[in-house]
């Protein structure tokens, strides 16, 4: 394919040349005849013409395998991650294990550096991924930003026999919980949602919450609790499923949404309660993994090194010589 110079690029030399000939050049008249000439593509072999996004290191992940499924994004979203970063590691491991809150921003950095989401040509952001996918998504990072063996997370447990056995921390061993098949008649494909009618609560949407949403969530608790302020539990409890998306919350409207829901009677509340119960999508606190045919479960109590050890590795055995 012949590339041409633009219209504006030959008017400046045209532009040079009678201000006082500088760019007066047999190779300039040459150009703007003919051209820049042509490339070859064909002597670039599949290696060489890789995309950009793959050089760069973006790989899609497959919606369906998440505890969402992908039901709560748009049809057409496609999720992409890449390896984290030194910047990005080096954030994370500054993170404070004591204090929930600052893991929660160390979790959402990495998150929000590492994805790339969109619908068609819409751009998406992180915040839009579910809250319960997120570990998925955090471990497929990881997986990708430490590929060699000797940097899995790996948990111990023992087998019928008492015997020790190692199972590592992969997503595909996680026990997800399910939407029960009688809320999961009230999806609609539209909305990516559930449109449920109820007798004491009406008609209402929800579905599980996004990343966002439960950022701003925690945002206003932290807030309240620093200013010794009183937040209703029991509202926290639900605003998150029936708060479809994060975008224009703050204070002031989840405050709203509070007072709001004051005034609900307690057969609307106790309805929306059980009904976001039932949407709790996320992974059991549980691993289970099949070792040489044999069943074999290990509890996630605490990360074998701490939560930093997501990405900051703590095997140095493969580094020493």
């Amino acid at each position: 394919q012949t590339i041409i110079m633009s219209e504006e690029l030959d008017d400046l030399l045209n532009q040079k040349e009678n201000e006082g000939g500088a760019f007066k050049n047999p190779m300039i008249d040459q150009i703007k005849s003919e051209g820049l000439g042509s490339v070859d593509m064909d002597r670039f072999g599949p290696e060489q013409a890789r995309s950009a996004k793959e050089i760069l290191g973006w790989m899609a992940m497959d919606l369906k395998s998440l505890p969402s499924r992908g039901k709560y994004y748009p049809s057409d979203a496609l999720l992409q991650i890449r390896s984290a970063r030194v910047n990005e590691i080096r954030y994370f491991s500054t993170v404070d294990e004591t204090n929930l809150i600052d893991v929660e921003d160390k979790l959402n950095y990495i998150v929000s550096n590492c994805v790339q989401f969109k619908s068609g040509k819409r751009l998406l952001s992180s915040k839009d991924i579910c809250e319960e996918d997120r570990i998925f998504v955090l471990l497929s990072i990881r997986d990708l930003t430490f590929p060699e063996p000797e940097n899995k997370l790996i948990f111990k447990s023992r087998n019928k026999q008492g015997e020790e056995v190692d199972i590592e921390l992969k997503s595909e061993y996680f026990q997800t919980t399910d939407i029960p098949e009688e809320i999961e008649n009230y999806y609609d494909e539209s909305l990516r949602a559930y449109k449920i009618k109820t007798k004491s609560a009406g008609e209402v949407i929800m579905r599980p919450p996004s990343i966002g949403i439960m950022t701003q969530v925690t945002e206003y608790i932290k807030e309240k609790e620093q200013n010794k302020k009183p937040w209703d539990r029991a509202f926290m409890q639900v605003f998150p499923y029936i708060q479809l998306d994060w975008r224009g919350m703050d204070e002031k409207r989840i405050f709203a949404a509070e007072i709001e829901f004051k005034s609900w009677d307690e057969r609307k509340y106790m309805v929306i309660y059980r009904l976001a119960e039932k949407m709790k999508i996320g992974a059991s606190a549980e691993l289970v993994a099949n070792i040489a045919g044999e069943e074999v479960r290990a509890q996630i109590d605490n990360f074998p090194g701490g939560i930093k050890s997501l990405f900051v590795i703590q095997d140095l055995s493969g580094e020493l010589l």
